[in-house]
C-alpha cells in the first residue's frame, strides 16, 4: 500500500482546499491510501524549544506522521501571494531537526487555488522554492491552478462539473506516475 499524506494549507473548517483534498483523495488507485495531515496544532517553529529534552509533542508527532508517508499532496490557497503562514510553519516544522528532514526524498505535488482568477499562481510556485530546497521531487505536468474555488462544488461539498473531476483525475494519474518512479 503506498500512502500519499494531503496537506491542506487552509485551516479553515470549510476551506476550499480541504473540500478538493477530500475530492481528489477519492481520485488515487485502490492500492493507495491517502491521509489527511493536520498542521493547524503546530506551534511556531521555534529552535530554543525544540531540541532532545523539549521537542513538542506536536512536533514530533507531525514528523512521525510525515515519515509514514510515500508522498505528500499539497493543496493550497494563495495568501498575499505566497503561502499561508501555518503551512510555512509545518514546512519549517518538518524539516527539522537540521540534516534529519521528515520531508526528505518524498515526491510531491501542488494544487493552488483561489477564489478569483488568478489560481493561486504565486503559492504555487513559492511552494516550489522550499520542496526544492526540502529535496522532493515535485510533478511538473500537468500544473493544478484552481481558479474560482468557492464555484466548484454542489451542496455535498462535490465537485459540480464532471471537466473538473476528469483534470484533477489526469493531475492524479500523473503524481501516481511520479510516485511510483521513486517508491516501487
Amino acid at each position: 500500500m503506498v500512502k500519499v499524506g494531503i496537506i491542506s494549507g487552509s485551516l479553515r473548517k470549510e476551506s476550499y482546499s480541504k473540500k478538493i483534498g477530500e475530492n481528489v483523495a477519492q481520485l488515487f488507485p485502490q492500492d493507495y491510501e491517502t491521509q489527511f495531515i493536520d498542521i493547524g496544532n503546530l506551534p511556531l517553529y521555534n529552535e530554543d524549544i525544540d531540541n532532545e529534552n523539549t521537542s513538542p509533542e506536536e512536533y514530533t508527532t507531525f514528523r512521525n506522521t510525515l515519515k509514514e508517508m510515500d508522498a505528500i499532496l499539497f493543496i493550497t490557497p494563495e495568501y498575499n501571494r505566497s503561502i499561508p503562514g501555518a503551512l510555512k510553519n509545518a514546512i519549517d516544522v518538518g524539516s527539522r531537526p537540521y540534516g534529519q528532514s521528515a520531508w526528505n526524498g518524498k515526491p510531491a505535488a501542488i494544487i493552488s487555488q483561489s477564489m478569483g482568477n488568478l489560481s493561486g499562481f504565486g503559492a504555487n510556485h513559492h511552494l516550489r522554492q522550499c520542496l526544492v530546497f526540502l529535496n522532493m521531487p515535485i510533478l511538473q505536468q500537468p500544473e493544478a491552478y484552481i481558479a474560482n474555488s468557492s464555484t466548484l462544488f454542489d451542496d455535498n461539498g462535490k465537485f459540480k462539473e464532471e471537466k473538473t473531476t476528469q483534470f484533477l483525475q489526469v493531475f492524479v494519474d500523473a503524481f501516481v506516475d511520479l510516485i511510483n518512479r521513486y517508491n516501487r
